[in-house]
């Protein structure tokens, strides 16, 4: 019942109500699922049979297949369709304009962060001068 590419529906923990793929059987009670994380929030993991709720729908993969394999055949097999999952855009897919960008206001924050860090330090010494200007003049008295 539990065999590879068994789609399943998580019933307990944190996990509860997310799809899952089960990856390999370790023993009688127990089995090795994926999620994958970034589409459907279950990390790779160890997972109680118990705990699992399998679908009818079962995909071909082989025994400890890589993420991107399993979402490749949820996608293929029309899976993800099917049970009304959405595919999240992929964080390392960012269009060349995008990355450009982002670097350009990462450069922009540091000198913003660089600047104000050296006016802290000119404050902090106008300060220590005007703090040692009057007790010099106690002195003098």
């Amino acid at each position: 019942m539990f065999e590879t590419g068994r789609v399943c529906m998580k019933i307990a923990g944190r996990e509860a109500g997310s799809l899952c793929v089960v990856l390999k059987k370790i023993d009688e009670n127990f089995v090795i699922v994926t999620g994958p994380k970034e589409l459907t929030g279950v990390k790779r993991r160890r997972c109680n049979i118990d705990h699992l709720e399998p679908l009818m729908e079962r995909i071909k993969i082989k025994q400890d297949a890589a993420d991107s394999e399993v979402v490749k055949a949820l996608e293929k097999e029309g899976v993800l369709e099917r049970l009304g999952v959405k595919v999240p855009e992929k964080a390392g897919k960012k269009k060349p304009e995008a990355k450009e960008k982002e670097k350009e206001k990462q450069k922009e924050k540091t000198k913003a962060t660089a600047k104000a860090g050296k006016e802290k330090k000119e404050a902090k010494k106008q300060e220590a001068k005007a703090s040692k200007k009057p007790a010099k003049d106690k002195e003098k008295k």
